[in-house]
């Protein structure tokens, strides 16, 4: 298993320990405080499942010590313990953040009773509002994490159980209102989010009533004739056998392709990729290998399996014999034949052969691995959440969700407070699977949140009345459906920037936050859970609710923070650090950003598939305030738009940034150089500029005009085309083409900028 092994530093710095001979207590950071008690005096210094990095400089404390009292006091906390096995009355922290008149103080065993929660396994069966257990963000100002159950990981590519004995290994967070420097110090611990692949934030097609291959893509390029790109083409459970007289099971485990409805996979898998989409297939592996399998004697023989009887292969996740096989014999074949990544549906609990052995844990670890080094680097799974730590493992599947207007107005909360455990990339049922009914409304809203969600997933039932295409509902709805979907395209190059750029610095976030992330000290900001952060820019209010039948509009209550914002679909102006009703038509959501922002799209109205760098990019800026947004993309996602698969998608990983500023008083826009066609939209300004605009990196800049757009509202609009760079990774050039202004417009101060929505 060592092809299994993984960079990790579980092994603390010794000068950032202090210890007795049951107890230990390790500085992690300033923020953090790790508490062992062992019986026998032997503590853990493996990674377990959520910390696989504790090797981080010394930081500022001191210690007291008695016969019968140890304190340990940093500048942000001060614990006392009475040296015996951890209690309520012997081990205790008060806390120098001023979170509440009276102070905080935390005793062993005691759970914080503001902790803002954290996610859910899966969505299974939950219709409205679950449990969301407990995240790492607590409005007390501290949170804890036992550690004390989770599997370790042995150094050698694969897993272990904790010693036996009484043990406890837990972690103190103690952060205050420092929000993001909580979760920054819970990602330096648990590891970053890897870097999705670009592919996967394009629009995913799954449904669960059975289709033939020529069906499945007849569909493809239906959605192509409808001009709505697509990139993931997911298929349910019906790529394999399920049913029959010689499938020796319920069915629902499978890894040879129904012949019946593919007769040539590999050439539909050849089919799918020429169109520009990856293919992920669903497996329930709990039911092992049987005997019609196609692999079932290779597997056999590679485990040394008695096929007398034709006895299966059983599912064994705790085999490192086993999953050897699994990945290298059943899940390899059927990857040469195409299939890009795998959906993990699992459903069969939390119990294997060994105590303590999570088979969703194991299955979204080494399946996430295989995958990894399968696709040099370019990893993603499809599976249910594990526990803390699973956000290593992306992209989520929250399970089968509900078709109603209950499940639909809980899935912002909960996907935002999924980010409250670093859990950022939950992929819904949009639309839902079941139970539920037919709501074309519902599934149209449903649809608009999902553009501005971490992944746009359709998805439903085993009936083609629920089925998602956006041309079997009414007009109206379909028209919102499509919109809403192309922009999703459009959005990438914002949503990956934000992607690459969290996962690769020393802030990693969630691509979703809550507004208390920024605001803890607001109020307002924790009365809307279902308002959110959606990367570096914008705010989301998503309509989750029915509109009104005697105006035809959907209300939305929302905060607006501090600082003007302007909603970018309708570009009204709100002042800020208020709660505002928010009305809209079916076409329109609000999407909000703050004065000072830059929101890069891909300029094609209709995207290609597959989401690859695009040509252009029209990129919205909001006025008011000085701007910088950097675009980061990977050279192996260009290509030529008339041609099929990339070829380098084996070839490393190779970053470019394109950085975009504005100067607000000096009315400067910078664009590094690129060959790339440019459209930027100045939403909040009038018809001129109240300061010389120039525009440093293109050599071809036109005159500024005015746009109305189909929402009705004005923007100021300058068309460039780029430079050609002697090198696509940086550089600028000013090519400074000045527009004229009346001797009026220069009178005016630069700060004066009005908003010309109104």
């Amino acid at each position: 298993m060592d092809q299994y092994k993984f960079p990790c530093e579980p092994v603390a710095n010794e000068e950032s320990t202090v210890k007795g001979p049951q107890y230990r207590f390790t500085l992690i950071d300033d923020k953090v405080l790790r508490y062992e008690w062992a019986e026998d005096g032997v503590f853990e210094d493996r990674a377990s499942t959520f910390a696989i990095n504790r090797q981080f400089p010394k930081p500022e404390f001191r210690v007291r010590e008695s016969e019968a009292e140890l304190s340990i006091i940093t500048p942000s906390l001060h614990l006392t313990y009475d040296k015996k096995r951890f209690s309520p009355n012997g081990l205790g922290a008060t806390f120098t953040a001023k979170m509440t008149d009276w102070g905080a103080e935390w005793r062993f065993g005691e759970e914080p009773t503001g902790n803002l929660g954290g996610t859910a396994r899966t969505l299974d069966g939950v219709d409205g509002r679950c449990d969301m257990g407990a995240g790492i963000i607590s409005r007390d100002g501290y949170s804890v994490l036992d550690d004390s159950e989770s599997m370790l990981f042995d150094g050698q590519g694969f897993v272990t159980t904790r010693r036996p004995g009484d043990r406890i290994d837990g972690y103190l967070f103690c952060y205050g209102h420092d929000y993001q420097g909580a979760m920054a110090s819970f990602y330096a611990i648990s590891g970053r989010q890897p870097v999705v692949p670009r592919w996967c934030l394009g629009n995913w097609w799954s449904r669960y009533h059975a289709y033939d291959q020529d069906e499945y893509l007849a569909l493809m390029d239906k959605f192509r004739e409808h001009d709505i790109p697509m990139s993931v083409a997911v298929i349910d459970m019906d790529w394999h056998w399920v049913k029959g007289d010689h499938v020796p099971h319920t069915g629902w485990t499978g890894y040879t392709w129904n012949r019946d409805l593919f007769p040539d996979p590999a050439g539909f898998a050849a089919e799918l990729h020429k169109r520009r989409l990856k293919m992920t297939l669903n497996d329930h592996p709990h039911a092992g290998i049987a005997h019609h399998e196609e692999v079932y004697d290779e597997v056999a023989k590679v485990l040394g399996h008695d096929t007398t009887h034709k006895d299966p292969v059983q599912f064994d996740p705790t085999s490192p014999e086993f999953l050897h096989a699994f990945f290298n014999v059943v899940h390899r074949k059927v990857e040469e034949q195409g299939c890009d990544f795998w959906w993990i549906d699992w459903q069969q609990g939390s119990h294997t052969r060994t105590p303590g052995f999570d088979p969703l844990w194991l299955l979204n670890h080494f399946q996430f691995l295989d995958t990894k080094q399968q696709a040099d680097g370019e990893s993603i799974i499809f599976s249910r959440y594990g526990g803390p730590g699973s956000h290593r493992y992306p992209v989520g599947f929250s399970g089968d969700t509900a078709a109603t207007w209950d499940s639909l107005r809980f899935q912002p909360e909960f996907t935002a407070t999924a980010s409250n455990i670093g859990y950022g990339w939950w992929s819904h049922d949009i639309g839902g699977h079941l139970p539920g009914y037919r709501d074309d409304e519902c599934a149209a809203r449903w649809v608009q949140y999902g553009a501005f969600s971490p992944i746009l997933r359709l998805h439903s039932t085993l009936s083609r009345w629920m089925s998602k295409e956006p041309w079997l509902y009414r007009k109206e709805c379909m028209v919102a459906m499509k919109e809403a979907m192309r922009l999703r395209h459009r959005l990438v190059p914002y949503i990956f920037s934000f992607n690459a750029a969290s996962s690769s610095s020393s802030g990693a976030l969630p691509l979703v936050q809550p507004l208390y992330w920024k605001y803890p000290q607001s109020a307002e900001a924790y009365r809307y859970p279902n308002q959110y952060f959606f990367g570096q820019s914008l705010i989301v209010a998503p309509i989750v609710i029915p509109r009104d039948e005697s105006t035809n509009l959907a209300k939305t209550k929302a905060w607006l923070p501090p600082s003007r914002h302007v909603d970018i679909f309708t570009g009204t102006v709100y002042d800020g650090d208020r709660e505002v009703d928010l009305y809209r038509s079916l076409d329109q959501t609000p999407v909000l950003a703050p004065e000072g922002s830059i929101v890069p799209l891909d300029l094609g109205n209709v995207p290609a598939n597959g989401c690859r760098n695009p040509d252009g990019f029209e990129i919205i800026i909001v006025v008011g305030r000085d701007a910088q947004f950097d675009i980061i993309e990977d050279v192996r996602d260009d290509y030529d738009p008339n041609a099929g698969p990339a070829e380098s998608d084996d070839e490393p990983v190779q970053w470019r940034t394109i950085s975009i500023g504005f100067d607000q008083a000096a009315g400067r826009l910078t664009i590094a150089p690129t060959d790339r066609v440019w459209k930027i939209r100045f939403i909040s300004a009038s018809l001129w500029l109240n300061a010389e605009l120039r525009v440093a990196g293109c050599q071809e800049v036109s005159a500024l005009r005015c746009e109305t757009s189909s929402a009705g509202f004005r923007s100021t609009v300058l068309a460039v085309r780029g430079t050609t760079p002697a090198s696509r990774h940086g550089g600028e050039r000013d090519h400074g083409r000045r527009r004229s202004r009346s001797s009026t417009e220069r009178a005016r101060p630069p700060s004066g900028i009005e908003s010309a929505d109104k």
